[in-house]
């Protein structure tokens, strides 16, 4: 799985700040780079950037400028350096680090952008103003402690090409279009082994930058029971889940301690089959549990996907 955030490669410890350190490998997409620390009490600023080099004079252009400040109202601050010229800055004005506090920065690298998230929220993304394969030198400065700095170089999203692993498709109209590269939707597919405590399904997509919601369903083929519906509607920022039994739904389940999508983010939703309970995890944090309502776990066999999302990949075990 991609999101794992304890086999960390090259991991750096205690660096002393300010840090300029080389990269070990090219940032593809899917890699992770993870910094855990602590914000001082007198800390006004830090920043970690993604650098195309470490020269000082001129000074190496900056792909990713991560600027957390605390001076006026907190607020991260991300930009672009070229030609020792900075960019335009786009601020993120809700901000999770908080002087005195533990922090763990998550950037993933995807194709077209950088997706940061901290303490396992997301927080935001930013747009490649300078092609990633160009950054080989990481640097952080300011007032920061650094416990650890470490990378994940995944190789999982570099194929542009989707899979279903131990799931047959059956909706007619999920033809590949030449070249591109996700599912057509609504994507439904027969569980090549019906659903039972241990089982698990991932879902890989993107959520639209405009998505209203979107929805995830286990099914019984042969009732048409939806097991499990799990609806995340962006709009009002809810996550929904309910059952369809005997033609009609149930109760809705609500309550949430984060919100975990986010237009335009990168996720990897995971379903995992307990005795009693589904789990959810989303890009690796627990989301929640939903009690079993449909007993006969051995006849969920069918997967049913659609929503405002791109989906990329989908796999079952």
């Amino acid at each position: 799985m991609m999101l794992s955030l304890n086999n960390l490669q090259n991991v750096i410890y205690n660096p002393v700040i300010p840090y300029v350190g080389t990269i070990p490998e090219q940032l593809e997409p899917g890699t992770l780079i993870v910094i855990r620390g602590h914000v001082p009490c007198d800390s006004d600023r830090f920043q970690v950037d993604l650098q195309c080099g470490s020269s000082v004079k001129p000074r190496a252009d900056v792909a990713f400028h991560f600027n957390p400040r605390f001076k006026w109202s907190d607020c991260i601050v991300c930009n672009t350096l070229k030609n020792e010229k900075w960019g335009w800055e786009e601020i993120t004005y809700d901000t999770p680090f908080k002087k005195e506090k533990s922090f763990e920065i998550v950037i993933m690298v995807l194709k077209d952008k950088f997706q940061v998230a901290v303490n396992g929220k997301h927080i935001l993304l930013y747009a490649h103003r300078i092609s990633p394969e160009k950054i080989d030198t990481l640097g952080i400065y300011g007032k920061v402690n650094i416990h650890s700095v470490g990378f994940s170089f995944s190789s999982d999203l570099r194929s542009t090409q989707t899979s279903t692993l131990e799931l047959t498709e059956i909706s007619k109209e999920n033809v590949q279009k030449s070249g591109t590269s996700q599912f057509t939707l609504p994507f439904v597919a027969r569980l090549n082994s019906s659903m039972g405590p241990g089982r698990t399904v991932v879902i890989k997509g993107e959520v639209n930058t405009n998505a209203k919601g979107f929805n995830v369903d286990l099914i019984s083929g042969k009732s048409k029971d939806i097991a499990l519906h799990l609806n995340p509607r962006l709009n009002i920022k809810a996550f929904v889940r309910n059952s369809f039994l005997h033609e009609s739904w149930g109760e809705e389940e609500r309550n949430i301690t984060c919100f975990p999508f986010s237009p335009g983010m990168y996720f990897e939703m995971i379903i995992y089959c307990d005795v009693r309970e589904f789990k959810v995890a989303v890009n690796g944090v627990h989301s929640l549990e939903y009690k079993h309502r449909f007993k006969e776990l051995s006849n969920i066999d069918t997967l049913e996907i659609d929503g405002d999302i791109h989906l990329l990949e989908v796999r079952s075990w």
